[in-house]
């Protein structure tokens, strides 16, 4: 019987199998950032032990930092200490550190591709649960808890369970103004934000082809939203070009080497799933969720479902989630009020996100009732909006933009949603007060959130901008 994509790459790094369906199994790449790695740093320096391969690890700065005022001292006492913490523990173990200001520093899962460290058939590690992003090269990435932090820091491996395989296949022209951040709303609202639970999840079919690297990431990066333990696409032409040329990519006749590894990687043929869904890309729409997990997402010209047929605690959660968004059923998203609107974040932070957003505000204004906030998932995408001009757009727009980091994706830093506040968010996650205590979350894409951001209400984007 073939294998999967996922068997493959997995079973190329096994050092040793354990009892109990447990794998030894060696981490090609470590990235880290400064809040889940503290406490491993610690828990090293107590056993008297050096991280064993710090030319393996890569660390920068993001879920703490401002936004703004970078050159400043971080004004918030617990996050400059924690910034300074993560910077005196990398130097003491000879790693490479991205800080604030860096020309390289950035949200982790941004900077990791673009400087080349992501690569097809890696085993990928990070203390951050959307570590599932780098699968879209072809690697078994996942998130893993401090103590595993810890682990990979002692000795490179770490011990896992091997999950079981999905695949999810879209096939399909996508329509109008449909992002890859629809595409996989539109999934996870048809298997649920516990539909992948034990599983990773392989996206194929024709759709998923079509899509550039960077849509790919965000597919990825939100696989885990379903519950899936993390993502992963067949690298191909697309997956090569991209990596070529990257500053630690390999060069040359080594590179070309590796393509043709990499070429062995895509699943066989006759392998084979534990669980399987196929989708018609002609069915979705540009989505935005209406509760409070990213499960709970609609067409943007969709209606609040009904509860009916639901019981237990299945009813009593929905109830909960529009109770706490202050929506009821039967209710239309279009029209729904909107205070803030957030681009960036690790699923919807790089340059093709920046450019479908100033494409389209380009030539209108912001609406008066929108607090925006536009932030580069690293200073490589800062750079280059600045460089194409599309900080300019946004200014005349009435936009800003801002600084590189996690930002509004989560209550670490100063970008809160403030209590009863809605927002239209491209980040991943809408739990209660994932963006600040109180604040009310919406996800969506790109061209949803630039609707938002011109209208002052969730609008159909095709609609809007009368895209054809």
């Amino acid at each position: 019987m073939g294998k999967t994509l996922f068997d493959k790459v997995w079973d190329a790094h096994v050092v040793r199998h354990l009892d109990g369906g447990r794998d030894i199994l060696y981490i090609d790449r470590h990235y880290i950032h400064e809040v889940t790695s503290p406490v491993a740093f610690l828990g090293l320096k107590n056993r008297g032990l050096k991280v064993a391969r710090p030319e393996k690890t890569t660390a920068t700065a993001d879920h703490n930092t401002p936004t703004i005022d970078q050159h400043l001292p971080v004004k918030e006492p617990g996050s400059r200490a924690q910034l300074a913490a993560f910077a005196a523990n990398c130097d003491a173990n000879g790693i490479e550190h991205f800080s604030l200001g860096h020309p390289k520093n950035g949200v982790v899962h941004i900077v990791g591709p673009e400087l080349g460290f992501t690569q097809p058939g890696m085993t990928i590690v990070c203390g951050d649960s959307h570590t599932a992003t780098h699968g879209a090269f072809g690697a078994v990435a996942f998130g893993i808890g401090t103590s595993e932090v810890e682990m990979v820091f002692a000795s490179q491996c770490i011990v896992q369970p091997k999950p079981k395989t999905m695949r999810i296949t879209v096939n399909g022209k996508r329509g109008i103004g449909v992002t890859s951040k629809d595409v996989i709303l539109y999934i996870i609202s048809k298997i649920s934000a516990s539909g992948g639970t034990g599983h990773f999840i392989e996206f194929a079919g024709d759709t998923i082809r079509s899509m550039s690297m960077e849509e790919r990431m965000t597919v990825c990066n939100m696989a885990i939203e379903s519950g899936a333990r993390g993502g992963i696409i067949a690298p191909d032409e697309t997956t090569f070009e991209y990596v070529r040329g990257r500053e630690n990519a390999p060069k040359g006749a080594d590179f070309d080497k590796m393509v043709e590894e990499w070429k062995k990687l895509p699943s066989d043929p006759d392998a084979k799933f534990d669980s399987e869904f196929t989708f018609d890309a002609a069915d979705i729409q540009p989505m935005i969720t209406y509760g409070t997990n990213p499960g709970m997402g609609v067409a943007i010209t969709g209606e609040i479902p009904s509860s009916d047929g639901l019981s237990g605690s299945d009813k009593i959660s929905f109830d909960r989630a529009l109770e706490y968004m202050g929506f009821k059923e039967g209710e239309k998203m279009i029209g729904k009020k909107v205070d803030y609107v957030f681009l960036g974040s690790c699923t919807n932070g790089r340059i093709e996100d920046f450019r479908l957003f100033a494409k389209y505000v380009k030539g209108r204004k912001k609406a008066d009732n929108i607090t925006a906030w536009l932030v580069p998932g690293s200073k490589m995408v800062e750079r280059l909006c600045k460089e194409e001009g599309l900080d300019k757009i946004f200014e005349e727009a009435g936009f800003t933009l801002r600084q590189p980091g996690c930002s509004a994706c989560l209550a670490m830093n100063d970008d809160k949603i403030p209590a009863g506040k809605y927002s239209v968010s491209t980040s991943n996650r809408n739990f209660e007060g994932r963006q600040g205590p109180g604040a009310r979350t919406m996800l969506a894409g790109p061209l949803v959130a630039a609707a938002a951001a011109v209208t002052g209400t969730v609008q159909d984007p095709r609609e809007v901008f009368d895209i054809k």
